[in-house]
């Protein structure tokens, strides 16, 4: 079933990716379709009325659709549009290699000081929780039933439910400032008679965030050992444990990142065109880019939900024109970049979904055998996606159907970068940076204002605003109890928005 559900998961992303430029999270998708499969009166479908066999469902759906839309399909139609098809392979290997470490790198990372599994993770909460209701039935599934339909009318109306949902669940701090990103830039020509995007203000607030985000994740690598806890199965505590791995799968990763790099630049043919100095320059860049990529990705996923992954390798390519990178590197500098982020952040949303289902690490064990079972899936997927884009991905380029925001990157790299554009980014950089300072790595502000900045989507301000108003009322009132209520009601808004716009987009007559 795992295989079935990474073929299907991964044609979808390819199919969202081209059409739609974006790529909807399918997780609930593979829940629902395990859950489907264990009400079939047989035998052989007994197994799949599990939560943890679901869980596992929903992880392949889910790794499959943004492994080869986001980490596969895109990086190659950026040297495609380019005109450099011979160059698409040498990318392809390198990208499809950074997507399998991405999501080790996630397996390693999570319920770290840098990560920890109570973070908010919304679309994982919202997996679980679905699953749950799913299972136990009566009260919950009713409230899970309403959220569904409820973001199912809202999506329909174009009111951004899912953002709605993430308000109830996420870190309101780091979502009041990704709602007044929204805001601002939505709300710019009007306020301030100009586009902030069009004066490069977001990519400068992100890029100084960005910075001291990397900061601040080596002090918190670099803090000294807590004392252990012992879980209730007599072990360790699992955070203990692998906050003392941390730096040593960190240090792995920038080394598997430069390997990577070293293998685009040789196999592109790309040291027959730059000087040794600049070749190295190549390599370091292009290394230290992805790994930054995929951690403002991962971090803006963990709080928010959002993952910028678009724009942020916009800003690495930006600024590798800055250095004065040509043009060809430029493409292979921003394919592996934007490759990298994704499968980071959706092995955060899974990974999520099963510690709630394990029982939020109290036995540790489990928990770990669990989550060991999570990344055989979801690498399961990731290996699955590879030889379904390298089957299609021709067919698709040659009737144009190219992801959007590759586009985009082409035009940045045949534009340039002015004087002017330097300047903002420079000047816009340093309250970017002041902002995530002040807000701390448990908020991550700064990054998530740039984040919001970076999306023109207003009315997921709103969303946003409306939502921590509620949710604030709410806990207020009902105090705990509340708390469980609005994370089902929560899970049943974001389900009922993906299920929306997943269906709206295959079925006949749907979006385009």
């Amino acid at each position: 079933m795992l295989l079935l559900l990474s073929v299907f998961g991964a044609i979808i992303g390819v199919q969202l990716l081209t059409t739609l430029g974006v790529t909807p999270n399918t997780a609930i998708i593979g829940a629902m379709a395990a859950m489907i499969i264990a009400r079939i009166p047989l035998q052989c479908c007994v197994r799949f009325r599990s939560i943890h066999i679901q869980n596992l469902a929903q992880s392949a759906t889910s790794a499959a659709t943004f492994g080869a839309a986001n980490s596969l399909l895109l990086p190659i139609a950026i040297p495609w549009l380019f005109g450099r098809q011979e160059m698409v392979m040498p990318m392809f290997i390198g990208v499809a290699l950074a997507m399998l470490l991405d999501g080790w790198l996630l397996y390693r990372l999570f319920n770290t000081r840098v990560f920890p599994a109570e973070g908010a993770w919304p679309p994982g909460i919202a997996a679980a929780e679905s699953i749950k209701a799913g299972d136990q039935g009566g009260k919950q599934a009713v409230l899970l039933s309403v959220g569904i339909v409820i973001g199912a009318i809202g999506s329909w109306f174009k009111f951004p439910m899912a953002a709605l949902g993430t308000a109830f669940i996420g870190n309101i701090w780091a979502l009041g400032m990704l709602g007044v990103g929204f805001l601002l830039r939505g709300y710019s020509p009007s306020l301030f008679n100009s586009d902030l995007n069009k004066l490069y203000i977001p990519h400068g607030v992100m890029a100084g965030a960005g910075v001291i985000a990397l900061l601040q994740i080596i002090k918190l690598i670099r803090q000294r050992k807590a004392p252990s806890v012992v879980a209730d199965d007599g072990e360790a505590s699992l955070p203990a444990a692998q906050n003392e791995q941390m730096g040593k799968t960190l240090r792995f990763g920038a080394l598997g990142f430069m390997a990577i790099a070293v293998l685009i630049a040789l196999s592109s043919g790309l040291y027959a065109h730059l000087s040794l100095p600049w070749l190295l320059a190549f390599v370091l860049y292009a290394a230290f880019a992805a790994f930054l990529h995929e951690m403002i990705v991962g971090l803006a996923a963990m709080h928010s939900g959002w993952f910028p992954a678009f724009a942020v390798a916009l800003i690495t390519l930006l600024i590798g024109i800055l250095i004065g990178f040509p043009a060809d590197a430029l493409a292979m500098l921003c394919g592996f970049s934007a490759a990298t982020g994704p499968a980071f952040a959706d092995m955060g949303y899974d990974l999520k979904a099963g510690w709630i289902l394990r029982g939020k690490g109290c036995h540790s064990r489990f928990e770990l055998e669990g989550r060991r079972q999570q990344l055989f899936a979801a690498m399961l997927a990731f290996v699955v996606a590879i030889p379904v884009v390298l089957l299609i991905f021709r067919d698709y380029f040659s009737q144009g159907l190219i992801p959007p925001v590759a586009k985009v990157y082409v035009a940045a790299i045949n534009a340039g970068v002015s004087l002017e554009i330097a300047k903002s980014l420079l000047i816009w950089a340093i309250p970017g940076a002041i902002i995530q300072l002040l807000g701390g790595p448990g908020r991550q502000m700064g990054v998530m204002l740039a984040t919001g900045l970076l999306i023109n989507n207003p009315l997921a301000g709103w969303a946003m605003i409306i939502g921590i108003v509620i949710r604030t009322a709410a806990l207020r009132i009902g105090g705990v109890a509340a708390r469980n209520k609005i994370e089902v009601l929560a899970a049943g808004l974001i389900a009922g928005d993906a299920l929306f716009s997943f269906f709206s987009s295959v079925l006949p007559g749907g979006k385009k």
